[in-house]
């Protein structure tokens, strides 16, 4: 019995290691959040493994069954639309239920999006906060008034229909001369980067609204 989290491509298909493929041919069952996104992948490597659904309206309805099924010896495999599982995807609950019962659990090395993002901004690194979405409404406030001090670059994830709205609001807390490089299509077709004040990449989507996944960087205070 044992769990593996499984990166998947964030975008490029070509972007999944050996040794995933190996064990997600291996393997008893796949988890998957969305099973017609990971058909795409699992059938361009012809993985053919019972796909079971895994997301964050399931998740705590399909919990003990889960685990009652480890228990018995199937090994599963969890896979996400894109990334590492757990980090801004499900995840969560099942490890710390596979390591609450006994259940071995290991990642594997590989794709997220927050890491090319870092990288291409060419802000200071060796230090970062990695946030994720930022609320919508309930905390949000009282988070952005934590952050403002921090020296350290800061991560966000964000939708592209939210995108310039963020960007203007990050520039009450963080002032709008504050860098920024905004991430978007990582490792795909149309891949973009877009460094500069919050005032000038916010007016740059507020005139040119963006699509696909976005990851915002912002520098840390001076």
């Amino acid at each position: 019995m044992k769990l593996y989290l499984i990166p998947t491509p964030i975008g490029n298909l070509g972007d999944i290691t050996l040794r995933a493929i190996r064990i997600l041919k291996e393997v008893d069952v796949i988890l998957a959040e969305d099973t017609r996104t990971s058909s795409v992948l699992l059938q361009h490597y012809d993985i053919k493994k019972p796909l079971w659904k895994y997301h964050m309206h399931n998740e705590h309805q399909v919990l003990d069954n889960l685990i009652a099924e480890l228990h018995l010896g199937k090994v599963m495999a969890l896979i996400t639309d894109a990334g590492t599982p757990a980090i801004s995807d499900p995840g969560f609950l099942l490890v710390r239920a596979c390591l609450q019962n006994g259940i071995a659990v290991e990642c594997l090395p590989g794709a997220t999006a927050f890491v090319p993002a870092l990288v291409n901004s060419g802000f200071p690194i060796n230090r970062f906060v990695y946030e994720g979405f930022l609320p919508p409404k309930k905390g949000r406030m009282t988070l952005l008034n934590q952050l403002k001090e921090e020296e350290r670059a800061i991560v966000f994830y964000e939708s592209p229909h939210r995108l310039a709205k963020t960007l203007t609001e990050l520039q009450t807390y963080f002032g709008a001369d504050r860098e920024v490089c905004v991430c978007r299509e990582l490792s795909k077709k149309f891949e973009e980067h877009k460094i500069g004040s919050l005032l000038e990449i916010a007016n740059y989507y507020t005139q040119h609204p963006p699509k696909g996944e976005i990851v915002i960087v912002l520098k840390g205070k001076a």
